[in-house]
């Protein structure tokens, strides 16, 4: 990762800036830190005490990492129970390309399904080849692979119902637009399409405990893919498209709770951040930036209003599932030689920079729950280090022992979990829902944000004085260096594939000096 080293004086004029950005009281005086070499954190050793552990991982739709407290369940068994990374992230923030990293460990640009639908989107775009997935490589290796839930969008469309994707033991998906329908479900068992009733958060988790029970002697792999809370119906008389209709509200999906759960939040109202509903940014922000995009006016925060407790009532239901899953492991010994992960493909913004979605490069949309839990790992362990949802197939195959299929974008994070605060780069981009060409690209370092959009303008946040990403600072003089540091980053890494994508660890002090390596290297110029 490292280029080749500028002079001293030029590193020392560019440590100065840079300091003065992230945080350091005194710019006038460059730490020793500054002046030495950039070295990347040697990977730690670990012990791995079960060399072929099963896993399950756990995927829910949509859920951003803001609304983790309303699983408390979820909390006490992966939180207090495990391993807790405080700034996950889905470096291409929308089901179909979070989803393809999660199966390949690698990056939008580099897995081909880059988007929802089209050319570029879901499971028959045109670049992506499920042929050697994680799934594949463990099936290969002797394990059992078990899959139920929503698959990549499009699965069941054009007569792909009955597919059965490479790799997988005992298949068991729900074909579109069966997917978002949350009652009385299809589901294709093998090839064979199958009704079924209830709930889907409680028919999923009934899949899943069947193909778990009945494995005990072998090793398996479980992806278990939830829909909630991700929006669908059937629409009932409290949700906005019913409840609005006729007016501009009814514009509003949402999800669907358990019954058991419908009404339960209707007292909690929906936060207000200092980053909610903004007035347009016309000066500082790009034209097309969300927040010059659209507004929204009373009546519409009233209807987001309930799209956001519908989202914290579908938690629920979630909740129960994941202790569900949890006791059926315990009840057929098999806890304590699992590793357990649970995440969300994307976060969702409830009307933050006026989004009411995800696709966009803030932390509402970005950032995503991981917890693991399982062999060898700590219990009640939070790690500040960023990890992305390319890190956890990198993470599976290198816990099971099993070689990746292809190059990897992500790196096994295991290591880390004991290592101090590390920093590093993270590419980010996002393409458009229908088409091929990307919105914006851009990285993430330490609490640096920086992207780029295709059609003109950037965004510059540090979020370490800024949260809420309020203040975009790319047009300010006095960030200049900081943003043409990670606008130099930003564009080596927009095409990384496998070895010469970013895979190096800093210890977090270091991020200054991260900063003048990237200004100083080649292609220093804006992305």
């Amino acid at each position: 990762m490292v280029r080749g080293r500028p002079g001293r004086a030029l590193l020392a004029t560019l440590a100065v800036s840079a300091l003065a950005l992230v945080g350091i009281d005194d710019p006038t005086r460059v730490p020793e830190s500054a002046r030495a070499a950039l070295t990347p954190t040697p990977t730690p050793a670990l012990e791995r005490p079960v060399s072929r552990p099963n896993v399950l991982m756990i995927t829910v739709d949509d859920l951003a990492a803001t609304d983790l407290p309303y699983l408390p369940r979820v909390r006490r068994l992966m939180e207090t129970g495990g391993v807790t990374f405080g700034d996950g992230i889905a470096p291409s923030p929308m089901c179909v390309p979070a989803r393809a990293s999660l199966l390949t460990g690698q990056y939008a640009h580099n897995h081909g399904a880059k988007t929802v639908r089209g050319p570029a989107g879901g499971y028959q775009a045109r670049d992506w080849d499920d042929r050697d997935t994680i799934a594949s490589a463990l099936q290969d290796a002797g394990y059992d692979t078990l899959f139920t839930g929503k698959y990549l969008n499009g699965y069941g469309k054009n007569r792909t119902a009955r597919d059965i994707p490479p790799g997988w033991t005992d298949w068991r998906a729900t074909p579109d637009p069966s997917t978002y329908r949350f009652f009385d479900q299809r589901l294709s068992v093998n090839g064979r399409i199958e009704r079924q009733q209830g709930y889907t958060t409680d028919v999923m988790t009934e899949q899943a405990t069947q193909m778990i029970g009945e494995r005990r002697d072998n090793p398996w792999f479980a992806w278990v893919n939830y829909v909630a809370p991700h929006v669908g119906g059937p629409v009932d008389a409290e949700a906005p498209r019913k409840k609005y209709a006729g007016t501009r509200q009814a514009r509003f999906k949402s999800t669907v709770p358990d019954p058991q759960d419908v009404g339960f939040y209707r007292d909690v109202p929906l936060p207000i951040t200092p980053n909610s509903f903004p007035e347009p940014d016309h000066e500082t922000l790009p034209e097309w930036a969300p927040a010059n995009v659209r507004q929204f006016d009373e009546a519409d925060r009233q209807a987001l209003n309930i799209v956001y407790q519908r989202r914290i009532e579908a938690a629920r239901g979630l909740d129960r599932a994941v202790a569900r899953l949890f006791r059926q492991l315990k009840a057929t010994g098999q806890l304590d030689r699992t590793l357990v992960i649970f995440t969300s493909d994307n976060g969702y913004a409830v009307g933050n920079h006026n989004l009411n979605g995800k696709l966009y490069h803030y932390d509402e949309s970005v950032r995503i729950p991981i917890l693991m839990r399982g062999p060898g790992l700590p219990q009640g362990v939070m790690v500040p280090t960023a990890v992305t949802n390319p890190d956890l197939a990198a993470t599976i195959l290198a816990a099971t022992g099993v070689a990746p299929p292809r190059p990897l974008d992500g790196v096994d994070i295991l290591p880390w979990v004991d290592a101090p605060a590390q920093v590093r780069v993270v590419p980010i981009e996002a393409y458009q829902v229908a088409g091929t060409q990307r919105i914006y690209w851009g990285v993430r370092v330490g609490a640096w944000t920086y992207v780029r959009y295709r059609r003109g303008g950037q965004e510059l946040y540090d979020r370490s004085r800024d949260p809420y990403e309020i203040h975009n600072l790319a047009g300010e003089k006095r960030y200049a260096p900081a943003r043409k540091a990670l606008a130099s980053l930003a564009k080596r890494y927009r095409g990384c594939a496998g070895e010469t994508c970013p895979r190096d660890f800093y210890p977090a002090d270091e991020l200054a000096e991260l900063l003048v390596e990237a200004a100083s290297g080649e292609g220093s110029a804006d992305a």
